[in-house]
């Protein structure tokens, strides 16, 4: 191949890759952009973005806390539900907590360290759980659900003593309750367990040699629903379901001085059906909720 052949082939190759910049790298991108633009499209090409009187309140795809510098739920307004994106509902670190069924042994924090630096880390079980009751405490319900205490952790014993054939513990010889730390309790949520007392957890003990047992006790169906409990895939979730809505309308009420009525018909009026009928379930958006009822009874601090 001679030189000049080289330089012919070079150059095609630099002008084949201008023309496709400018139409890859910059046409392609201005034509999507203009397209946004379209009345109906622009709004979600935006990020749906709610705005009252020249102020950003967020996004209607994206959660957010309704709560106090404390973290603690403001009365006057719904709660969303739970978030495992970074601190809370943030787009920089979405994701679940990666927490599954499984996941129902706590890890014991130093009682001899601040609570913040102790180890503690709460389970799956007693996350749900712990969430449960603080829902039935703030809206006046029953929090109890199925496999918690009533102190708001997961009901799970290590049995241990030898075992039969299968593996079970045949004849217990000492029972714990993993998630009941002695430094917090001192009479288990659980008395006996086949004729042997129950003992709180110590710190720094190792109970995995015993057989864990969850304990359901005599709880029907909770009266918290399940998305109020647990956080979504992805921590972002705007919605909530109707059953959790209904289940804060009386606080909701109560704290904006007006009747449940008013407030039920404000929920009804922001529940979205499922996506051409059929697709995923009924939802109700707590931010456009929210605001909703600050246009109506105006804002409550």
């Amino acid at each position: 191949m001679n030189f000049s052949s080289l330089v012919r082939q070079h150059w095609a190759a630099l002008r084949a890759l201008l023309v496709l910049t400018v139409i890859v790298g910059v046409g392609y991108p201005v034509f999507i952009w203009l397209v946004a633009q379209i009345p109906g499209l622009k709004d979600k090409a935006d990020g749906s973005i709610i705005e009252v009187n020249g102020k950003l309140l967020g996004s209607s795809l994206i959660g957010q806390s309704f709560t106090d510098d404390r973290g603690n739920p403001l009365p006057q307004y719904f709660q969303s539900r739970p978030s495992a994106a970074g601190n809370g509902y943030d787009p920089l670190a979405t994701g679940a907590s990666n927490l599954g069924p499984e996941s129902i042994v706590d890890t014991l924090g130093d009682p001899a360290a601040p609570a913040d630096t102790n180890g503690y880390k709460a389970s799956l079980l007693s996350l749900v759980c712990s969430r449960s009751k603080a829902i039935g405490d703030i809206d006046g319900v029953d929090g109890k659900r199925p496999f918690c205490t009533g102190d708001g952790v997961g009901a799970v014993l290590s049995v241990i003593g030898p075992r039969d054939a299968r593996g079970n513990v045949a004849a217990p010889t000492k029972v714990v309750s993993v998630n009941e730390p002695c430094q917090t309790t001192k009479t288990p949520f659980l008395a006996t367990y086949e004729g042997v007392r129950v003992e709180c957890a110590k710190f720094g003990d190792d109970y995995s040699a015993g057989q864990i047992v969850p304990i359901k006790g005599a709880v029907g169906e909770p009266a918290v629903p399940a998305d109020a409990v647990t956080a979504s895939g992805s921590g972002l979730d705007p919605n909530i379901s109707p059953a959790y809505a209904d289940l804060q309308i009386a606080r909701v009420a109560k704290a904006r001085g007006a009747s449940a009525d008013q407030i039920r018909d404000l929920v009804a009026d922001h529940t979205d059906g499922r996506t051409l009928g059929v697709f995923g379930e009924p939802r109700v958006n707590v931010l456009e909720l929210n605001i909703a009822l600050d246009e109506k009874f105006g804002v409550k601090s």
